[in-house]
């Protein structure tokens, strides 16, 4: 006979038990009620003021409106009506070549009056600079551009009567297509750079100084330090910098409509100012309301393409 083994009887694994849900107490429910309380205001404004008008653009791109009429139906003819007018083929390829050149100008600039400021200077002297570069951007865009309409004339204006000193031509700044734009751009950097300015500044401060004095024990000085030190550990200040310059330089309107009103041309003419034109002078809000979801669209996907790109030169301590 074959003696046969008996398998051995595992016990059974008791499963513990779920503790059992503990109610909140009356002070956790105090503070969510408060938090509630403190957030409540800023959900509403964003669903008010951004959720709302941008649903109803959507919605309203898709009808023919002129205010005084019953809206109709039009589907996508708006759009299509959009991609066939070279006015605003034009203004979209006018926005973005203000965007690259504003915004590429207005960095270089802030970042280098950063290093200047953040450099071997008295505290009330770097003080007085910050409160001056920044000063520009608490102003009124219109009011400023108003001012620079003046200084900019060809015929009386202080930037030609400056070139005029060093035995340069007037150059004709807002009457011509070839420097309009570079006028706009001058303006609009001149008003803008202040708060990338700060942010770099801030950005400057943040800085281990024990980096910056290693490096220095390696031999690296002046423009090698900045491009192998600073400038990598400054790389999350210059993305949100960018990302902001960039998402305001697609919106730009009131430089362009004060100083030259789109003109010469259309040279100037950028896809904010085409949307108050086609809405509140042609009321066509349907296609007023098409072409601003494109922009949309625009800024949307350069500000995902940006956030995609910080992955590979975005460095974080």
């Amino acid at each position: 006979m074959t003696n046969t083994q008996i398998p051995a009887v595992r016990p059974q694994q008791q499963v513990p038990e779920a503790a059992p849900a503990t109610r909140p107490s009356a002070r956790e429910r105090g503070t969510r009620l408060l938090a509630a309380l403190f957030l409540a205001p800023t959900i509403v404004g964003i669903v008010i003021f951004t959720v709302v008008p941008i649903v109803g653009s959507v919605v309203l791109s898709l009808f023919h409106w002129n205010v005084i009429d019953s809206p109709t139906f039009a589907g996508a003819a708006n759009y299509r009506e959009m991609v066939n007018d070279s006015t605003v083929l034009v203004s979209f390829r006018n926005t973005l070549v203000f965007m690259v050149l504003a915004v590429a100008l207005q960095l270089l600039i802030a970042l280098t009056l950063a290093l200047a400021v953040n450099g071997r200077m008295p505290v009330w002297l770097r003080s007085v600079f910050r409160s001056a570069f920044f000063f520009p951007l608490i102003l009124s865009a219109a009011s400023i551009s108003v001012v620079m309409k003046y200084l900019f004339n060809q015929d009386f204006g202080v930037v030609n009567w400056g070139l005029g000193l060093l035995g340069i031509a007037p150059v004709p700044w807002l009457t011509s297509e070839n420097s309009a734009m570079a006028a706009v751009i001058l303006v609009y950097v001149w008003q803008q750079f202040g708060f990338s300015f700060l942010l770099f500044v801030g950005g400057l401060n943040n800085i281990p100084k024990e980096i910056h004095e290693a490096a220095s024990l390696d031999g690296a000085t002046g423009l090698r330090k900045h491009l192998s030190v600073t400038l990598p550990l400054l790389s999350p200040t210059l993305l949100v910098a960018s990302v902001v310059g960039i998402i305001n330089a697609l919106q730009v309107f009131e430089q362009p409509y004060v100083l030259t009103n789109g003109g010469p041309g259309d040279s100037t003419r950028t896809v904010v100012m085409v949307i108050y034109e086609t809405a509140f002078e042609q009321l066509r809000f349907g296609e007023a309301s098409a072409v601003g979801v494109l922009l949309f669209v625009l800024v949307m996907a350069v500000t995902a393409l940006q956030f995609r790109l910080s992955r590979r030169f975005v460095h974080y301590q």
